[in-house]
């Protein structure tokens, strides 16, 4: 409209103090695109895929890399690739399926046919197009840089990006305690996942993910049940003075952190003995424990989650036995999506337990959450309450310590997660860099 005042770019440093955040990095729709821009792809390694999920030459995940929708290729020579799920001649989608295997794609609304590494290969009627079509220079958009580390698919747009086991730092010792607790690393996503969608913005999620600071209150209904089982139950810890436990938050660089709960387990079996009620727990470990004797302990164990709460910036956390992808939708929308995985080299009654652990949290604790979400989303449409704290053990003497490896840690309710990785926002909002 003429005459109308360019809208003026906030500037983001203003925005993130060392304890706060402004509340429109939840709520202003500028700050959201920009986000889908640089953060989930243009300047990070972005979670797209578990190499588990393409298990043969030619299989196909369709999946997005924040709003822009992907397709996940392996070629025939097993090759992993990444391409826009859109048709380079009019934009529409190719794939409108969840997975597959396809050599090729079609576009349904004009007919132009893309091999699944993005070349073009057909049209319809090309004399339309003229001598001079050069199909070589209509091919898919290809995502620049596709890795995996350890069947962990990430990609970034970003073609002068750190290797991704730089991105990853520190943060790949504990991926692989996490798969390494399968026999021979073999890890399967190849089970059913766990889609909920909520009205709030997708940081929300990943302020919540290294919080160890609400469980007592927001998963009390949860807690009291595993209470009346014995106190030392799966989570309870959490309501008895967390402050003063062994657990500890652990800040990764990049924005990636990890709450380790093993120090509340002691050893062998612990694990298991301490897991809430699962329908045919008892029978399972009555038949386990008759056919695998003393390696029964460690079979038991594995059914159970890892016990670490894993937050990889900014969109994959691995919670328990779970890979949960945060997939943002809109400013105030999302989605998670919690994987089950599997495992090799054990007995099949392991996976079938393994598969009742994990539907444990999702249906009793993730909509605890998500009612929170929405909550504070609905809490910051009061722009005359403008900050977000994150305050909690930024100034108590003791709680911060930093270890040889030069990893800063802290007890699992300080909210360090929350200002490490706000800290890594600003740099790829603003000069692109990490931390």
């Amino acid at each position: 409209m003429a005459g109308r005042p360019a809208a003026v770019r906030p500037d983001l440093h203003a925005l993130v103090r060392d304890d706060r955040v402004h509340r429109t990095l939840y709520t202003d729709q500028e700050i959201f695109a920009e986000e889908m821009v640089k953060i989930f792809g243009g300047r990070s390694w972005v979670y797209l895929a578990h190499e588990s999920q393409l298990p043969e030459p030619n299989s196909f995940l369709s999946v997005r890399m924040g709003l822009r929708p992907v397709i996940v290729t392996r070629d025939r020579a097993g090759v992993l690739h990444a391409v826009f799920n859109r048709c380079s001649h009019r934009g529409a989608t190719l794939c409108r399926e969840q997975s597959g295997v396809a050599k090729s794609f079609q576009c349904p609304y004009h007919g132009w046919t893309f091999r699944n590494t993005g070349e073009l290969v057909g049209t319809p009627w090309p004399q339309g197009y003229g001598e001079d079509f050069d199909r070589t220079e209509f091919g898919l958009h290809k995502v620049s840089r596709v890795e995996s580390y350890r069947g962990f698919v990430f990609a970034t747009l970003n073609e002068s990006a750190p290797a991704l086991t730089d991105w990853l730092g520190p943060a790949t010792g504990w991926l692989d305690y996490w798969i390494d607790r399968a026999p021979g690393g073999e890890v399967l996503v190849r089970s059913g996942v766990h889609r909920m969608g909520y009205r709030g913005n997708w940081k929300l999620a990943y302020d919540n993910a290294g919080d160890g600071y609400h469980p007592a209150f927001s998963h009390r209904s949860l807690l009291e049940m595993a209470s009346r089982m014995g106190e030392s139950k799966d989570m309870a810890y959490f309501g008895r003075s967390p402050d003063e436990g062994p657990m500890r938050t652990y800040m990764l660089g990049n924005g990636h952190s990890v709450i380790d709960q093993r120090p509340n387990y002691d050893g062998p079996g612990s694990f298991w003995a301490n897991q809430r009620p699962q329908p045919g727990r008892e029978r399972v470990e009555e038949y386990i424990r008759a056919e695998y004797g003393a390696d029964a302990d460690r079979l038991l164990d594995l059914c159970v989650g890892s016990q670490i709460n894993l937050s990889i910036f900014p969109n994959l956390l691995i919670i328990g036995n779970q890979i949960q992808v945060v997939e943002p939708l809109a400013v105030d929308s999302t989605q998670l999506s919690w994987h089950a995985t599997s495992i090799g080299g054990v007995p099949p009654e392991i996976n079938t337990i393994r598969m009742r652990t994990q539907e444990d949290f999702p249906a009793f604790g993730e909509p605890d959450d998500q009612a929170n979400f929405e909550e504070v989303q609905r809490g910051l449409a009061a722009p005359e309450a403008e900050w977000v704290f994150a305050n909690r053990g930024l100034n108590v003497p003791g709680w911060q310590e930093v270890g040889p490896d030069g990893v800063v840690s802290s007890t699992a309710t300080d909210e360090l997660h929350m200002r490490h990785y706000y800290a890594t926002w600003l740099d790829l909002m603003t000069s692109g860099g990490a931390r």
